[in-house]
């Protein structure tokens, strides 16, 4: 218990930088390993935010229910099985023997505290919204009630990141980019714990020694994650060994990685759908049909995939990608400037008019060059496009805003289920339901709301599929959004890191499960600094 409640203490002192000595037992052996992202975590809370960056920090400090297998099964964690009792209710039974980093015991009324601070998240609170009320059974038991048949309620436990109640009640308050309890103290019953963080150089773990998953064939003692935002400095700190894992790789640099000995590419399909939101509410243009499938027509998808991506990613013609369901095997790309440039006519404007497109030009792949590559598809078809590129952090408050008549936008399925997509970028904006939230533009159609609506209670698989086809074929006939492409998956690691055998499909590794092969790792061994 004293070990407990010093490694709690020095959570609590280092986040003001006063407990930044602490390293791991140089006689306990194990790994070192130094990480590159290109974004810092912005909260310590694992509810704040929906992010790659806050998932991979909430896997390291705490443990969901359940999480993805890479052949998309779902692996028992906190829980250890489930069965429905009913139509609404699921059964959830809880692992015994696991304690929060503070020493306190997980237990019941821990998930089910958990579940409803979820269920006040701004950025949760859509994935959790069929939950009607959870009942702790027992100890290590609770019962999960949903509004109506949940297909996907066990996608969503795998949000179910449990925070300790006892820690964290009476201050569990959520502060969307701001200073909360949670932002800045953290008690998870995960395998890594936060001993240091330094706004703008480093996030410190060590390896938390009670951890309960005593299978885990994970030998990396302490990780340090540093950001990067250059893609040429995070290359080169991998290849002069300062760090041992970076992401993401830019294009330019891929041909390069490929040929050097000492550093692998890790490279998979993504299922992050990249696409441009045409705002409807803005322009009167945009609300013309015919305009908007000119737009459609006007961009090659084929050609910015390979000019501009370099072939690292698949052209979309739907937002559906081929590992969901729903994916419709003949919906393709579509380029035909000239049937754009008839459409235009017809709709009046052939002599075009001007718009504005905002994208980010820091938090996709080549977004900045994509943009300015639709700008110029555009201009065929007399569509004068001003373009204004930013940071990420300034544009997506500046998206909130839907302060462009067409934005740039990526989305990673949170469920790997089609119907999210929908649930956030196509059905009608409702503030009190969290439906629709990223839906900047304008569309709202009533059918394919209830068709949103029928995919999320249908528990056949078959039937639903065809529900979710039928939304993607409106959302191509309606065109509130022209898909570009899906984006790959990008990781270098040095030598001896096995990373690819612990990357999920949503893009972050399990590092708890990480194995590094000290023969090929370019760190020292048994409490030796990353070199």
């Amino acid at each position: 218990m004293r070990r407990w409640i010093a490694v709690s203490i020095c959570i609590l002192f280092s986040l003001s930088g006063i407990c930044g000595q602490i390293t791991p037992d140089p006689g306990a052996g194990g790994v070192q390993l130094k990480i590159a992202m290109d974004a810092e975590l912005v909260s310590l809370d694992p509810h704040e935010q929906l992010s790659e960056s806050a998932l991979q920090y909430s896997h390291m400090v705490f443990d969901p229910l359940v999480r993805w297998r890479q052949d998309g099964s779902f692996e028992p964690r906190l829980a250890t099985s489930w069965q429905w009792l009913n139509a609404t209710t699921l059964r959830v039974f809880l692992r015994h023997g696991v304690f929060f980093h503070t020493g306190h015991p997980f237990r019941a009324d821990d998930v089910a505290f958990t579940i409803r601070r979820l269920q006040q998240s701004t950025d949760f609170k859509a994935l959790f919204r069929d939950i009607s009320a959870v009942t702790v059974t027992d100890p290590y038991t609770i019962d999960i009630h949903t509004l109506h048949p949940s297909p996907l309620l066990l996608h969503v436990l795998t949000y179910v990141f449990t925070i300790d109640k006892r820690f964290y009640q009476g201050k569990d308050e959520i502060v969307k980019f701001g200073r909360s309890f949670a932002s800045v103290h953290a008690s998870g019953t995960g395998p890594y714990q936060l001993v240091e963080r330094v706004r703008g150089e480093k996030m410190v773990f060590v390896r938390n020694p009670d951890y309960w998953d005593k299978h885990s064939p994970g030998n990396v003692q302490r990780i340090e994650i540093i950001p990067v935002t250059s893609d040429a400095t995070r290359l080169a700190a991998l290849l002069t060994g300062d760090v041992d894992v970076m992401t993401p790789v830019a294009s330019v640099d891929v041909a390069r990685v490929r040929q050097l000995p000492e550093i692998k590419l890790i490279s998979l399909p993504g299922t992050r759908i990249i696409m441009l939101q045409l705002n409807q509410q803005r322009r009167a243009e945009l609300r013309d049909i015919r305009v908007r499938k000119a737009i459609s027509l006007a961009i090659n998808q084929r050609l910015i995939v390979k000019k501009i991506l370099r072939g690292l990613g698949q052209p979309a013609g739907q937002l559906s990608a081929a590992q969901f369901a729903g994916h419709l095997d003949d919906l393709v790309p579509e380029y035909d400037l000239q049937q754009a440039r008839q459409l235009m006519k017809q709709a009046g404007y052939a002599q075009g008019f001007r718009l504005s497109l905002m994208a980010p030009n820091n938090r996709y792949m080549n977004d900045e060059q994509i943009a300015q590559a639709v700008v110029a598809m555009l201009k065929k078809i007399n569509i004068q496009a001003d373009l204004k590129t930013l940071p990420k952090a300034q544009y997506f408050q500046l998206y909130d805003q839907q302060a462009a008549d067409i934005m740039m936008v990526g989305w990673q399925s949170d469920t790997l289920d089609a119907n999210n997509i929908y649930e956030f970028m196509v059905a009608c904006r409702n503030g009190r339901t969290g439906l629709g939230t990223y839906n900047v533009s304008g569309y709202c159609n009533p059918e394919a709301d209830r068709q949103i609506q029928a995919a999320g209670k249908e528990m056949d698989r078959e039937k639903r599929t065809l529900i979710l086809q039928s939304i993607e074929q409106m959302v191509e006939k309606d065109v509130p959004v022209v898909p570009l492409h899906w984006q790959r998956i990008l990781w270098a690691v040095r030598k001896g890191v096995k990373l690819e055998e612990v990357l999920n499909v949503q893009n972050y590794p399990y590092l708890g499960d990480l194995v590094v092969d000290p023969q090929g790792h370019s760190g020292q061994v048994s409490g030796g600094v990353t070199k």
